[in-house]
């Protein structure tokens, strides 16, 4: 598994393409990184690769480009990740900014997920399983913002769906939280083994 290093002045994970989104802002105050929320996305749905999940979060998606594409062109949405079907890692906000990514939402009974959360796309749909790249990916990710954050724990992480129920079904039936806890309990036994 590939270790990964966040620069923690500017929150950027310095392996990643950065392709900065302007929608974001900051935190509340006092209010740090907490939970991780996995999403899923395909742009159009169904379909991977190309530009169009870049142009959605820097609001230059066309609305006339693909039928779909009409009834999202003017969300004003982002993510701080996005993890494509062949490993690569794309940076649209850093992650001590809030990206609007979650919408109406709850965890353990606090509300405005955004405020406290990392939010982190793996390119696919509910029921096409996500690539062995995209485990690998996540659980470096997961670990370097660990390290990078002390509020974040991979005990704590929900999907899109656990936080805005019967709204979102993201990431869906087809992610396996057991693999990538197996991922994760794999480099973290590792990680132990060198100490």
């Amino acid at each position: 598994m590939p270790g990964f290093d966040i620069d923690s002045h500017t929150g950027l994970l310095r392996q990643a393409r950065q392709c900065p989104s302007p929608n974001c802002d900051a935190r509340p105050e006092a209010c740090q990184p907490e939970l991780l929320v996995i999403h899923g996305i395909s742009l159009p749905p169904g379909e991977y690769g190309g530009a169009w999940i870049d142009r959605l979060f820097q609001n230059r998606l066309p609305a006339d480009a693909h039928p779909y594409f009409a009834g999202i062109a003017e969300l004003r949405v982002s993510s701080h990740l996005l993890i494509r079907r062949d490993g690569e890692l794309v940076q649209y906000v850093p992650f001590q900014l809030r990206a609007w990514h979650a919408g109406v939402s709850s965890y353990q009974g606090r509300e405005r997920c955004n405020d406290f959360s990392i939010g982190i796309e793996l390119e696919g749909q509910d029921h096409d399983p996500y690539t062995r790249v995209q485990y690998e990916q996540l659980a470096a990710v997961i670990i370097a913002l660990e390290q990078a954050y002390p509020g974040i724990d991979h005990q704590r992480m929900a999907g899109h769906s656990d936080i805005a129920p019967g709204r979102k079904s993201d990431p869906g039936p087809a992610f396996s939280w057991g693999y990538l806890n197996e991922k994760l309990t794999a480099e973290a036994q590792r990680r132990r083994a060198q100490e």
